[in-house]
């Protein structure tokens, strides 16, 4: 299973390798519209820098995955949330059986108690 892994990353980067060989091109990325950054007050934000297309391409993957993932994060937080509690809740019932337990025994004889604990 790891070679067939290992192969597939392999057939992925010369995928990518090709793709970005490819896309060499120069293009320019603006932030803004011609149009709308020649509105008075948004000029400051109509910025344009020179990529290779290749950049372009890879980093709106990139960036399309970190947004998935950290919607997909928050989208979470409540099921992590239910089982941290839940977890907690477990832990405390536990220390209180162990306490039972130990107050149920406390007369007893110590090889009783520990016959108790095995079954």
């Amino acid at each position: 299973m790891r070679y067939i892994r290992y192969a597939f990353l392999a057939a992925l980067a010369i995928v990518l390798v090709i793709v970005a060989l490819a896309n060499r091109a120069s293009v320019t990325l603006n932030t803004l519209p011609e149009g709308l950054a020649g509105f008075p007050g948004l000029g400051w934000l109509g910025q344009s820098i020179e990529l290779p297309l290749y950049i372009v391409i890879f980093g709106g993957i990139v960036v399309g995955l970190l947004v998935g993932f950290v919607w997909e994060w928050l989208r979470e937080h409540k099921h992590r949330a239910e089982a941290a509690s839940k977890q907690a809740e477990v832990k405390k019932l536990e220390r209180e059986l162990k306490r039972t337990q130990a107050e149920r025994d406390k007369d007893k004889d110590e090889v009783l108690a520990l016959l108790d604990q095995a079954s």
